[in-house]
């Protein structure tokens, strides 16, 4: 039996919820036992007694093997594997109430793509900061729009760890015939690419919204590629990693899809909506907005320039017309396409 929990009640945490809770996945693991943790006891009574999370995933029940609770302790008690899905800038405050909860041997898995801001560290290094010693550790990460998982439409997925059986065992706990899950060592390349790509995802919306047609947008997400890569190089990780589910299938679809809120918040601003306005509007975060931040302060500490999310720093955070960082981005001194990523 697969005795899952899931912090976090957000669209993609019900969705790994009912994912693994919906079984049976594989052969070696024919059955689950799920808890769906809610730190409101009214909010957890509700999902619980409706079997529905109206709020962030409408129209997808609930399946029986899986539980709603508001207590943590309750939620984790003997759990081998759990899944954090909760906002990266909330990340240690649940990983401290995580902590003494945890049981021996359990693996704690980040699904959250994003940087700390101030420290601008990868969720795992906050994990292993703040979760007792040697705890088993790992992230997942892909192109995993949740609400195509929640409707069974085939997609792929990453879990990276450093503890290689650790890996196979989220594997196992998340695989279905729907969701292929593959896995990784490189915990930074994967992390890194699942929480660069929403910046680049921005501006993919800012040029969808200034109809700049789609041999712009593939140039657009093709440097952001290169960009994400050469970041992620200086920080550790394997280039190959970025050509990846975790790197360019994650930036594929969140640069396409209509469902991307890092893509439509793009579209606002490329419509003139301040960006104050546009995030108050949201019920959900829009990750790619903290993580320029983040990334931009990673970036200067080991010493790699990012041309594309400095613009877009300019744009959400000085209020530069989005005109005019395309602009700016289009009169940069021409260099070498490789400059960064080779020895060339």
């Amino acid at each position: 039996m697969s005795r899952v929990a899931v912090i976090g009640t957000g669209a993609w945490g019900t969705t790994l919820a009912r994912l693994v809770a919906q079984g049976p996945q594989t052969t070696s693991i024919p059955d689950a036992d799920v808890t769906l943790w809610e730190h409101r006891p009214e909010r957890a009574a509700e999902l619980e007694r409706e079997r529905e999370n109206r709020a962030f995933l409408p129209g997808f029940h609930l399946p029986p093997r899986l539980r709603v609770c508001a207590d943590l302790a309750e939620a984790v008690a003997g759990r081998e594997v759990i899944l954090m899905v909760t906002p990266a800038q909330r990340m240690r405050e649940q990983a401290r109430l995580l902590a003494p909860l945890l049981a021996p041997g359990a693996i704690v898995v980040s699904c959250s793509k994003g940087l700390e801001l101030g420290s601008h560290q990868r969720m795992t290094q906050i994990l292993a900061e703040t979760l007792p010693a040697g705890a088993r550790i790992g992230a997942l990460s892909g192109p995993n729009l949740a609400r195509e998982v929640a409707q069974g439409l085939p997609t792929g997925s990453v879990v990276a760890s450093a503890d290689a059986s650790a890996a196979d065992r989220v594997r196992l706990a998340l695989s279905t015939p729907t969701f292929r899950v593959y896995t990784s060592v490189d915990l930074v390349g994967v992390e890194l690419g699942g929480a660069l790509k929403n910046i680049i995802a921005l501006g993919v919306g800012v040029n969808d919204g200034l109809g700049y047609g789609d041999n712009a947008k593939a140039t657009f997400m093709t440097r952001g590629l290169a960009e994400m890569s050469r970041l992620a190089m200086a920080a550790g990780a394997n280039p190959l990693t970025l050509a990846g589910l975790a790197g360019l299938g994650d930036l594929i679809a969140t640069c396409s899809s209509p469902l991307s809120r890092n893509r439509t918040l793009g579209l606002e601003l490329a419509a003139g909506k301040p960006l104050a306005q546009a995030l108050a509007e949201r019920k959900t975060v829009t990750e790619g907005v903290t993580t320029t931040r983040a990334a931009l302060e990673l970036a200067a500490n080991v010493g790699v320039e990012l041309p594309i999310t400095e613009q877009i720093a300019r744009v959400l955070f000085e209020g530069k017309p989005v005109r005019e960082a395309v602009s700016s981005l289009m009169e940069r001194d021409p260099k070498h396409e490789l400059h960064g990523l080779s020895q060339w």
